[in-house]
């Protein structure tokens, strides 16, 4: 029964998918072993930064007691006060007699430090069921805790012949609504969508979330020289950030202060062999609280990600289409095919006449 609960707890959790960064998103659902039948009575997730936690909700949610019950959560749940009071308080006082954990929290503030409060206070606590899973659900939350920086995942559109657009530059559009619509959900999954200047100033994307629900990420434009005109559609509205040099921060002293005005957050980077460093940018990422990053192109940016070892995940929609000598997607060099860059856990889904392929690097 344990697992059974705990993938409930999971699907519950997801529905935080991109709005509780910096937060994990957590699931928790409350089962009553005291009847004739085990059955689940109250369920919650964490559903905004800032908002009641998962426990909480759930014994919220639950109509009467829900003393001597055992709640299942996908994280453990947290010993110290933040934004809300501990996790662990509220399901002491509420009587939880046993408490069914996913995976234990990887933020030093917890670690383990739920568990031995919740044991010392006699309630009967069980670990690590349906961990993989657990961890899989929070890998950005576990990567930005443990080494710094968001988890990132690379989104490109292209040919079957690897094009992401025509030797003139022309990319619209290379895949079907179907494809589209997916990549705007994606978008709304993450906490950041970043992107080259080139990308910039030969699309004019918006970066926004149209086709799907969700709120719009931060949207981020990588632009050594600060070449980005005022007037682009990745500048209207929403939180916005560019990544610029030290040089360019000399040189266009005028037109930072101009981006200020609009309300665009303009961060200075040191560049090593004339690019911004990935890590660089990842770095400013996670300090500002973002646990999931879209890497949407160029070729340049995306195969810098790559190459410098950024890279987490691959999302690459395929369409069956050739489109000749055009823009090849990645422009890395290897020199044997010992060297070729492995994709892990691969996956093919069809969207519509695409096709969508996905896996860790």
């Amino acid at each position: 029964m344990h697992e059974y609960y705990m993938r409930m707890a999971l699907s519950f959790a997801r529905r935080g998918t991109g709005l509780v960064s910096p937060n994990p998103r957590v699931g928790c659902v409350i089962a009553d072993y005291g009847l004739p039948e085990a059955r689940a009575v109250s369920r919650g997730f964490h559903g905004r930064y800032g908002g009641p936690h998962a426990e909480t909700e759930a014994i919220r949610n639950a109509r009467g007691s829900v003393r001597g019950m055992t709640a299942y959560v996908t994280l453990e749940p947290c010993c110290h006060t933040g934004h809300t009071p501990p996790c662990c308080d509220a399901l002491i006082s509420a009587g939880i007699a046993r408490v069914v954990t996913g995976m234990t929290d990887p933020d030093p503030r917890v670690s383990g430090g739920g568990t031995a409060m919740l044991e010392a206070a006699g309630v009967k606590v069980v670990s690590g069921v349906l961990r993989e899973e657990c961890e899989r659900l929070n890998r950005g939350f576990i990567k930005r805790v443990t080494e710094g920086r968001p988890w990132v995942t690379i989104k490109a559109a292209a040919s079957m012949d690897g094009d992401i657009a025509l030797e003139n530059g022309e990319s619209r559009w290379i895949t079907g609504p179907e494809a589209r619509g997916k990549a705007h959900s994606m978008r709304a999954e993450n906490d950041v969508v970043l992107v080259g200047i080139g990308t910039v100033t030969r699309d004019d994307p918006e970066l926004s979330v149209r086709d799907s629900e969700g709120r719009s990420p931060i949207k981020a434009v990588v632009d050594k020289d600060l070449e980005i005109p005022l007037g682009a559609a990745v500048l209207r509205g929403g939180e916005r950030v560019v990544f610029t040099s030290s040089g360019a921060c000399f040189a266009r002293g005028e037109k930072i202060s101009e981006l200020s005005k609009m309300g665009v957050r303009v961060i200075t980077l040191r560049t090593r062999e004339g690019h911004i460093p990935p890590g660089e940018i990842l770095g400013e990422l996670a300090v500002m609280g973002a646990n999931y990053v879209l890497v949407e192109g160029g070729a340049g940016l995306i195969s810098s990600f790559i190459a410098s070892g950024c890279a987490d995940e691959a999302a690459f929609f395929t369409a069956p289409k050739l489109m000749g000598n055009g823009v090849r997607v990645t422009k890395f060099q290897i020199s044997s095919m010992d060297s070729a860059v492995k994709i892990k856990n691969f996956r093919v889904k069809a969207v519509g006449a695409d096709f969508l392929m996905r896996g860790d690097f």
